[in-house]
């Protein structure tokens, strides 16, 4: 009998020690978060409130690595070594969702948490540049219209433009940022430039996205990493510049930078949140069902985000847009009620 005792305490001892990767009580104390740089500073204020409402509580970790190569991190597996939580500034890809379903972390709540804009910035002595999705799509696509992008300077592009160079410091292909920049900015341009975008995105969608979205390497493009903050320091150096990174980063530094407009409409609060402005978007959060009994406090860490997402809260002081009352009412019930994501809703 004290044989069979200590057999099966052995037997159990790695479940004790990780028994999130299974559905149970989890190993490590601590909430883990990894993605994206947007999202990064309205987490990191929950978890200030986390830490604040409950003393005994350990300190979340949290990492902005970008909403891609979050995914990857996040969608390795379930247990205390894989990330409880994916922050996105855009949704989940089907096929990011299948690498978490054959990894064993299918089972995900999706949380809209509110809305986000790309901001183009330049410090505040910059030169004027009235910017469309068209003309950023042909001052930064590689190929506009089929062709190699030979333009240097603004006035390339067109007469009325400033004889300064194109220099655009920018998000890198791990970044969410960069996705909803192909998706809401580029693409809308590369239609506008050539009528035959849309018929070959139907018949032909990968050479679409390499028409529309891929961008030029010859240095008017810089990947700027997932410093956001950093962008802000190039553009106080070189004020011909163009800086893209999300509102809340243009909300903060103000004082430094300003907001261009895109097709007349300028990145505010109001025209983010009313979709007038083309580079509106919204922001996640997904989760581990698997986790919320393994990790102590995950429960409490999103009931605490539902409460200080709404007007006025202290995300929104952040620079977070608030969503919607019923998107928001929808997203707080989703949290109360551990709604799994559809996996047929994507695409």
């Amino acid at each position: 009998m004290r044989l069979a005792s200590i057999l099966v305490a052995l037997l159990l001892l790695p479940a004790c020690q990780d028994q999130a990767n299974g559905g149970g009580g989890g190993a490590r104390a601590e909430i883990r978060v990894v993605g994206s740089s947007t999202v990064y500073p309205f987490t990191t204020t929950v978890a200030e409130r986390f830490v604040a409402t409950d003393p005994h509580a350990a300190a979340p970790v949290i990492e902005s690595t970008g909403t891609g190569a979050g995914m990857k991190l996040f969608c390795a597996g379930i247990g205390a070594a894989h990330p409880d939580i994916e922050d996105a500034s855009r949704r989940i890809k089907p096929g990011e969702y299948r690498s978490c379903a054959a990894n064993g972390a299918g089972r995900l709540m999706e949380v809209r948490i509110g809305i986000d804009g790309i901001a183009f910035a330049q410090a505040r002595n910059g030169p004027a540049l009235p910017l469309t999705p068209a003309l950023l799509y042909r001052a930064l696509a590689a190929t506009p219209g089929g062709r190699p992008n030979t333009a240097r300077l603004w006035r390339d592009l067109r007469a009325d433009l400033p004889a300064v160079p194109i220099q655009v410091y920018g998000p890198p292909t791990t970044s969410g940022t960069r996705d909803a920049l192909a998706e809401l900015i580029l693409t809308r341009g590369c239609e506008d430039v050539d009528p035959a975008a849309k018929p070959l995105a139907a018949r032909d969608p990968d050479a679409a996205k390499a028409l529309c979205t891929r961008i030029r390497e010859d240095g008017a493009y810089v990947d700027a990493g997932e410093n956001d903050n950093l962008i802000v320091q190039k553009l106080g150096s070189n004020p011909n510049a163009i800086g893209v990174f999300g509102y809340s980063y243009l909300e903060e530094n103000r004082d430094a930078v300003r907001g261009l407009p895109i097709a007349g409409v300028a990145p505010t609060y109001a025209t983010i949140a009313d979709g007038s402005y083309p580079g509106s978007r919204p922001l996640f959060l997904y989760v581990k069902k698997a986790h919320l009994d393994a990790v102590p406090g995950l429960r409490a860490f999103l009931r605490l985000y539902a409460q200080a997402w709404g007007p006025g809260g202290p995300l929104v002081k952040r620079g977070l847009i608030a969503a919607p009352d019923a998107v928001r009412a929808a997203a707080a019930q989703e949290i109360a009620r551990e709604t799994p994501l559809d996996p047929a809703t994507l695409k």
